[in-house]
């Protein structure tokens, strides 16, 4: 949505398919980080953007055991906002489609699922959709994956998929949030167990972290050990957890971790999930896919607009974005697989890693981890001009 805006906004005509016929689901990429806020006002868009409902995170904290750690503080980025927002997903895909729809370049279909590749010999040429009057054959220059970490695009053009791993799954679900709760987004981390809540004003936005593959087993155990769990690790539940009624007040998430050694091929460029799929460590994910678009829309803009795109600037859109992606890869996989393995894995209560202790000591320490997760590696900026009307 971020590119076809982007692109639209450069003059260039651009087809958004979009499978569902809105965008109300349960999305988890809900963080909204100071990158993409900035990206916000620099399209002269962020006061309109921030009427829309939101929290604000300004400080990141975990318990590890019995020990609380202060672990990211955003006051100090060099950015008009300091602050994660976090805001339902659907609300800012409305937001991008509004904005989109102000370019007559602006194409939006809703309920067009793409299926398929139009390929001409070596080249993509467009993709086939199923819609509700049946299939249809949408012609490109370029056709760009955007269709997330299980991606159609990618499976059918071919594209090998390394994948990295993932020690855990996520259960996702919400308890109802009411005054007197603590205000913070945190984690917790106990034997066996971890939990991340999010603050989203009237409910919490909860994330339980279980081995991977565990979720038969915690079935087994049944639905009340497992509101047992949750009360352990947030005691001040307690009274709520009643709301959730059965297994379906709580989703599935399965965990992967991959990226494809090449995104690219003629007429056909993947980003964000599509091309690296992302941990929910740190919440980056939809953020680095907005980077992604940003790169796509600066490198690609005035090609596509003369219709000159080549495989050496998709393969610019590639190595512009190889950096930030291996880089939060790697500290992801570092985290999961030195400690949150560990503590799943674990019988003996956690005790938070030796240098995450420094954070608390030296407060100005805490910047490091809010400039990675607050703007990542090489954040972009807005370079592609809008056009003239």
């Amino acid at each position: 949505m971020m590119l076809g805006f982007l692109l639209a906004r450069a003059g260039v005509p651009v087809t958004v398919l979009e499978k569902h016929p809105d965008f109300l689901r349960d999305f988890r990429g809900d963080t909204i980080h100071p990158s993409t806020l900035e990206l916000m006002y620099e399209l002269g868009l962020l006061d309109e953007f921030l009427k829309l409902p939101h929290s604000k995170v300004e400080h990141l904290s975990g318990q590890v055991g019995d020990t609380t750690i202060e672990l990211a503080d955003f006051s100090h980025l060099p950015t008009h906002c300091k602050f994660v927002a976090l805001m339902p997903q659907w609300d800012f895909l409305d937001f991008l489609a509004a904005q989109g729809k102000r370019y007559p370049a602006f194409d939006l279909h809703m309920r067009a699922e793409a299926t398929d590749l139009i390929e001409e010999g070596e080249r993509v040429a467009g993709v086939r959709a199923k819609t509700p009057e049946g299939e249809i054959e949408i012609r490109a220059d370029l056709t760009v994956g955007c269709d997330g970490r299980h991606s159609t695009l990618r499976e059918r053009a071919g594209f090998q998929v390394d994948s990295l791993g993932a020690p855990m799954d996520i259960l996702w679900f919400r308890i109802s949030r009411r005054e007197g709760d603590t205000t913070e987004t945190f984690g917790h981390m106990e034997t066996g167990m971890m939990m991340v809540m999010l603050n989203r004003k009237d409910y919490w936005q909860c994330a339980y972290v279980i081995p991977k593959g565990g979720i038969d087993k915690v079935k087994a155990a049944g639905l009340d050990a497992f509101r047992e769990r949750i009360a352990f690790m947030s005691p001040f539940l307690c009274d709520r957890l009643g709301e959730i009624k059965s297994w379906d007040d709580v989703k599935l998430l399965t965990v992967a971790v991959d990226r494809l050694p090449r995104w690219h091929k003629p007429g056909l460029l993947c980003i964000g999930d599509a091309a690296h799929a992302m941990s929910p460590i740190g919440g980056v994910g939809i953020n680095l896919a907005i980077q992604d678009a940003v790169a796509t829309a600066n490198i690609l803009a005035a090609p596509l607009k003369e219709h000159r795109v080549t495989e050496a600037l998709l393969d610019a859109v590639q190595q512009r974005r190889t950096l930030p992606m291996r880089v939060i890869q790697w500290l992801q996989l570092q985290i999961q697989n030195n400690v949150l393995s560990a503590v799943l894995a674990g019988t003996e209560r956690p005790k938070p890693p030796f240098a995450a202790k420094f954070f608390n000591r030296f407060p100005v320490l805490r910047r490091i981890p809010a400039r990675l997760i607050g703007m990542g590696v090489r954040p972009e900026h807005i370079h592609a001009p809008e056009a003239k009307a």
